[in-house]
């Protein structure tokens, strides 16, 4: 029999978690006893009773498993804990909000028995989303594919993992990571079905625009080193437009012509202090990645006390045999 554990990140969940759980199970029990199928849900610190209720529902439902993070260290992180701490042939990642349709779970497990590694759910609209939204979600993914060579427009980390593509992420050395990237990254043999989303059940998301954009710039520093070559390349710019300007600065000097270059002079000093303090904001933004990963902490900590499932567990299972 085949087993699959479904990886759920929650933060701060608890006014619909319950319900949204309950849904989520149903599916999972509409698999039948062709599949062994469990649900571990990764807590990212949530402020409120999110861990408490699934904790109670995990009482009454064996199949269901609490992973607590100590604080929010942001669902990329949480992400790579429910899969350090998944067992199972295959793992599933998918939202607690309903906007990813459990229906679509025996799908994705008939497709990967078909021989498919990985099985990605991509959306054919964004839903209730806001034109605002729409519209920086776009130009994000078309500067991402400009700048590292993947389209991930209208992906969504609802995705079916088979056990070595799980481990093969697992073993990535780096501590930012940017989910659905890094999986096409690895392009392993892949299936894609298309989904609606449907209305978010539970308030609204986590994520402001402040907090998007600057996910965004450390997801493309994390894929691309072309904004430092653009850097390089604007240096090169700045020189030819100054030597054009000081080649016409000493021409009217030597020919004795009344030279009115105060107002080039405040241009060109314009232009360079901006190419200048963009530059060093680039420049520093690689510079705080490269610190980041230096340090070697972990991109997450468990809380045992409020966790069903421990480090052991997770050292016995990579000792499994495949």
């Amino acid at each position: 029999m085949k087993s699959v554990t479904i990886v759920i990140p929650v933060l701060n969940e608890a006014t619909a978690i319950a319900a949204n759980m309950r849904q989520i199970m149903e599916s999972v029990k509409s698999l039948g006893a062709t599949v062994d199928a469990r649900i571990l849900v990764v807590d990212d610190g949530s402020r409120d009773d999110t861990v408490r209720i699934v904790q109670r529902l995990a009482e009454t439902e064996p199949t269901v498993q609490v992973l607590a993070l100590t604080r929010n260290f942001g669902k990329e992180a949480a992400i790579h804990a429910g899969l350090d701490h998944a067992s199972g042939d295959a793992v599933i990642v998918m939202d607690c909000d309903l906007q990813h349709p459990p229906a679509l779970l025996p799908r994705m497990i008939q497709l990967w028995r078909d021989g498919l590694d990985v099985v990605e759910a991509y959306k054919i609209d964004r839903g209730g989303e806001s034109w605002l939204s729409g519209l920086l979600a776009g130009g994000f993914y078309a500067l991402f594919n400009r700048l590292a060579g993947f389209d991930l427009r209208n992906h969504s980390d609802f995705k079916l993992l088979d056990r070595k593509v799980v481990e093969a992420y697992c073993r990535l050395p780096e501590r930012e990571r940017f989910f659905r990237g890094l999986i096409t990254w690895m392009h392993f043999p892949s299936a894609r079905i298309p989904f609606e989303v449907p209305e978010r059940s539970g308030g609204g998301s986590a994520w402001s625009r402040l907090r998007l954009v600057k996910y965004s710039l450390t997801i493309i520093s994390s894929f691309s080193s072309l904004p430092l070559q653009v850097v390089g390349w604007a240096g090169a710019l700045t020189l030819c437009i100054s030597l054009v300007l000081g080649t016409k600065a000493l021409y009217d000097k030597f020919m004795g012509h009344a030279i009115d270059g105060f107002a080039t002079v405040i241009l060109l000093v314009l232009i360079l202090g901006s190419i200048i303090m963009l530059s060093i904001g680039v420049v520093g933004n690689y510079i705080a990645r490269i610190y980041e990963e230096v340090k070697r902490r972990p991109s997450y900590l468990i809380d045992l006390r409020r966790s069903s499932v421990t480090e052991r567990q997770s050292a016995d299972r990579a000792g499994e045999p495949e």
